[in-house]
């Protein structure tokens, strides 16, 4: 069963979703070989590389992990973070203000403007009030443009989402016995003896536990163990300094098992896909952004809200986890040499030396930089900073992502200019600490058409 026939996604996005994708390209894993050269290749059927988190946390003080929703809200910087923060000026607070109330405003209409919330969200959301969590809503197409039907639009997905659930991720045992309440229900209304013997209930092939049938709920069971065990795992190291996520209080476990339910009922939908390791991360803005809504209804419903969101993240690239169409248009490799030409356009000079002098090619930190929208490369903080101007791109999410790779490429350029193999695929694999404005300010001016591009001074 596959996803296009139970939600309604729009049509540009139903192409990514086809009934057989192909089997996945799933791994990408730095191997030190001999000479100090690095085995690069990626293979399907490997995991990605498990990335350590950056350093955000909310401990308190005295260590106590029982703390309330509200008490966990925003990390705290524990150490150093991938990005250099610049001081905040009284004009810069009275600019934030008015954004504020601009956007505040704009979500306040009967019809929302979404070219206006695009320009709006394009350098950079508020936090807190539910903002972001809204405003990315309707960037993804969740939420309609008309308010009048905000509310049976999300009753509708909802309920859709509990729907999938009851189906998809009851056990064996538990569809058994309400098989069995039916069965009994209906014998019942048949006026059956219900004081007489019990009658002896034949088990099908299909739902016996050593059943090998591919059609075996057992079976199919069973194999969805093993996925939601990597989940399980790689849940567990999702942002490890940030309560939200990591602990063992009642609170982070709930956070933990809605994004398994999540990443669980993609896989089943998507059997050609599966899960790939780093899913949680992209995952993870998404439901934490949710469900930190101060809406008490919306954060309840952060799960159902968080996948439907998720879904429409991925399918517009979901094509690069189908190694079948790897060599296609829509492929890595064609996303990849997209990178490479934009780069060639705007800076022919760093181009040459990473790809003909140094045979750094994209694939080498590229292809983690897309396929996990660079939640990898930067704190979390500056992930929802970055996500912003993402989403609010008119031309796709894409067409910003493969700006901001080109951006960050060219931001070192001078010590990129420098370096040989080694150096230079360490700096790229492990990015160094950057304003994270000024980055978005390069991506933004970048052009693919553009012949030459010089940083301002």
């Amino acid at each position: 069963m596959m996803l296009k026939g139970k939600l309604k996604i729009p049509e540009k996005h139903r192409r990514a979703f086809p009934d057989r994708l192909g089997s996945l390209v799933a791994g990408f894993e730095d191997k030190e070989a001999e000479g100090g050269i690095f085995d690069l290749g990626f293979e399907s059927g490997e995991e990605l590389e498990t990335f350590q988190s950056n350093g955000f946390g909310s401990e308190n003080e005295n260590g106590d992990d029982d703390k309330t929703d509200a008490e966990l809200d925003v990390p705290v910087r524990r150490r150093s973070s991938r990005e250099i923060l610049t001081p905040v000026s009284a004009s810069a607070i009275l600019a934030a203000d008015e954004k504020r109330s601009e956007l505040e405003f704009e979500l306040s209409q009967k019809d929302i403007n979404i070219e206006k919330l695009q320009r709006i969200a394009s350098s950079s959301l508020p936090d807190g009030g539910g903002l972001r969590a809204t405003t990315w809503k309707l960037l993804l197409g969740y939420l309609p443009a008309s308010r009048d039907i905000w509310e049976g639009a999300l009753t509708e997905s909802r309920l859709k989402y509990a729907a999938l659930k009851e189906e998809l991720l009851l056990s064996p045992s538990e569809f058994t016995r309400r098989k069995e309440e039916t069965i009994a229900s209906h014998e019942q209304d048949r006026g059956c003896d219900v004081d007489g013997p019990l009658r002896r209930h034949e088990i099908s092939h299909e739902d016996h536990p050593l059943s090998l049938g591919k059609t075996s709920f057992w079976h199919k069971y069973f194999q969805d163990a093993e996925i939601a065990d990597q989940i399980d795992r790689d849940l567990q190291r999702t942002h490890p300094d940030m309560k939200f996520f990591s602990g063992d209080s009642s609170f982070s476990r709930k956070n933990r098992e809605a994004m398994r339910n999540i990443l669980l009922l993609f896989a089943k939908l998507n059997p050609a896909i599966r899960y790939v390791q780093g899913m949680n991360e992209v995952l993870a803005p998404l439901y934490y952004i949710f469900s930190t809504d101060p809406d008490e209804q919306n954060a309840a419903n952060a799960e159902a809200d968080s996948f439907a969101c998720f879904v429409r993240l991925l399918s517009d690239s979901v094509d690069h986890f189908c190694q079948q169409l790897d060599n296609s248009a829509v492929g890595i490799h064609s996303t990849l040499s997209r990178l490479s030409e934009i780069l060639k356009a705007n800076d022919e000079e760093l181009w040459r030396h990473l790809e003909i002098s140094n045979k750094v090619n994209p694939q080498f930190y590229g292809f983690r930089w897309i396929t996990l929208l660079l939640t990898q490369e930067f704190s979390f903080n500056s992930i929802m900073r970055i996500w912003d101007s993402i989403l609010s791109n008119p031309f796709g999410i894409q067409d910003m992502l493969l700006r901001i790779c080109c951006a960050m490429l060219l931001c070192v350029r001078s010590r990129l200019l420098s370096g040989d193999f080694i150096a230079n695929l360490k700096l790229l694999q492990h990015y160094p600490e950057i304003n994270i404005e000024h980055l978005l300010r390069v991506a933004q001016e970048l052009s693919p058409d553009t012949s030459s591009f010089r940083l301002s001074p």
